[in-house]
């Protein structure tokens, strides 16, 4: 086993590999002391200590000198002692350089698999040290091959992996191609890092747009939410710190400039800037623009929105196959159902036809009820007596007694098949809304003080009983909203 040239090769390796030199020469006296006792036995003391001047690795057995000797291999007499070292004592112990040449191609083997798997242990860690730094970037690579739906990238000192569900549809790749991803997760595995990336998460969109807008990589404009259909169309809302800077404008860029390399980079996906508004109801007109919205309807406690939009306009408001509505609802955070106008003028005039239909209900009462927010006999059948006590003139008896009417006149509807009908021009989104941030990443959304909206609400208003808000026309989506951008929205 040669150990001359030791410094050269080290720090070539060190240089190839990425291994700290001090690891590398860890790991080489410890594969001499596996190598000295696979020659004389596990039981001998043996040190191994790179010397930096020669540039090897020298290796000393330690013996205790003794006046009797019981054990060869770790004690010597005084006589011996003193040839090697002149003032030993009793007790002391003395080292002796070995000469690693005697070792044998056994002891060698086992010097040589020592050295590999430490330094493959080494590699591994020094792998993941510079990845896990860098997660939540954007990493550039090259397809390298595929398994099973999944597309393995070379990024240079290792490989990541592209899974099948973090892919776009209908992106097709073959080998050699260069392919730009978000890195979601490192993993330290016992066969080595595994660098997570992603195409399809919204956190892509979000790393992108950093890249391309200064603005909002110094923090100036801030990604307030976002929602993402990969491959089709996404969403995301913006703010700005300062008022002279409009966030949409920034992200647009010169000609729009800036948000056509991220389109690019995402093979013509539909991007729409959204500008945030601390009032939930106009910020919703935003995201749903350009649709004109004419009323919408707030139901704080269930976190839903009734948005009615003029009927030329509802198409545009729900979007190919309910895409435009359903990606607002995930942005806002709030469940929305988009009515038509002529619809919502039928259902209240229903409604209203009703209350009246109810035995022992007149156009006055009716008339109350209506003003109170109860506007149909369903609305009355789920009331309690405490919220109907909230109507003008009503005592608790009548108040039992509408209730048990208003349960009748239900069901006798359900069974005569003249129930409520399904809106065939409204499209409600009751999916989960919560699913639009990054694990972990997720998209940042500041906690929303509605500002002061508009109510047509009475002066008393029931429990359960959703406001309605007049908007003042078309929802511009390129709004500057700096006058209601707060001064805590957190960096996305």
């Amino acid at each position: 086993m040669l150990f001359n040239e030791i410094k050269r090769v080290i720090d070539q390796v060190s240089r190839d590999r990425g291994i700290n030199t001090d690891i590398l020469i860890s790991a080489l006296e410890e594969a001499l002391k596996s190598a000295a006792k696979k020659k004389f036995g596990s039981r001998i003391d043996i040190e191994a200590k790179y010397n930096d001047s020669t540039g090897e690795i020298e290796v000393f057995q330690f013996r205790e000198v003794v006046e009797d000797v019981v054990d060869d291999l770790l004690q010597m007499e005084i006589e011996e002692g003193q040839t090697l070292d002149p003032d030993c004592e009793i007790g002391d112990s003395l080292g002796m350089k070995l000469d690693t040449a005697t070792f044998g191609r056994i002891a060698a083997q086992s010097a040589k698999q020592v050295i590999i798997q430490k330094m493959k242990e080494a590699e591994r860690d020094a792998v993941y040290s510079s990845f896990i730094d860098r997660k939540g970037e954007i990493i550039n690579g090259i397809v390298q091959r595929f398994e099973r739906g999944d597309i393995i990238v070379s990024l240079g000192q290792t490989e990541g992996v592209l899974p099948e569900r973090e892919q776009v549809p209908r992106e097709v790749y073959r080998r050699g191609d260069r392919l730009r991803a978000y890195i979601l997760d490192v993993r330290l595995e016992s066969r080595g890092p595994q660098v997570i990336l992603s195409r399809s998460h919204p956190s892509f969109l979000i790393a992108l747009f950093k890249t391309e807008v200064p603005e909002i990589a110094e923090g100036i404009v801030n990604i307030v939410g976002t929602a993402r259909e990969p491959g089709s169309r996404s969403k995301f809302a913006v703010a700005s710190i300062d008022s002279e800077i409009d966030p949409v404008g920034a992200c647009v860029g010169m000609k729009g400039s800036r948000v056509q390399s991220v389109v690019q980079e995402l093979r013509g996906e539909k991007v729409d800037i959204i500008p945030w508004h601390i009032d939930s109801a106009k910020f919703v007109c935003n995201a749903l623009a350009p649709a004109e919205i004419s009323r919408v309807i707030i139901d704080e406690e269930h976190r839903s929105m009734e948005v009615i939009v003029p009927d030329e306009f509802l198409s545009v408001a729900i979007g190919k196959k309910g895409q435009n509505v359903r990606l607002a609802s995930r942005l806002t955070k709030w469940r929305l159902d988009v009515k038509s106008e002529s619809h919502y003028s039928k259902t209240m005039k229903e409604g209203y036809n009703s209350l009246i239909s109810m035995e022992g209900v007149g156009i006055s009462q009716a008339d109350a009820l209506y003003e109170k927010g109860f506007f149909s006999a369903e609305e009355v059948a789920k009331a309690t007596v405490e919220d109907l006590m909230m109507v003008r003139g009503m005592i608790e008896e009548t108040a039992e007694k509408l209730i048990e009417q208003a349960k009748k006149h239900a069901l006798n509807q359900e069974q005569s098949g003249q129930g409520t009908e399904a809106a065939a021009d409204g499209v409600p989104v009751s999916e989960d809304v919560g699913d639009a941030g990054p694990e972990g990443a997720e998209a940042e959304t500041p906690t929303e003080t509605p500002a002061e909206t508009p109510t047509e609400t009475p002066t008393e208003t029931p429990a359960e009983t959703p406001t309605e808000t007049e908007t003042d026309g078309v929802a511009e989506s390129r709004e500057d909203v700096s006058e209601g951008t707060p001064e805590n929205i957190e960096n996305a």
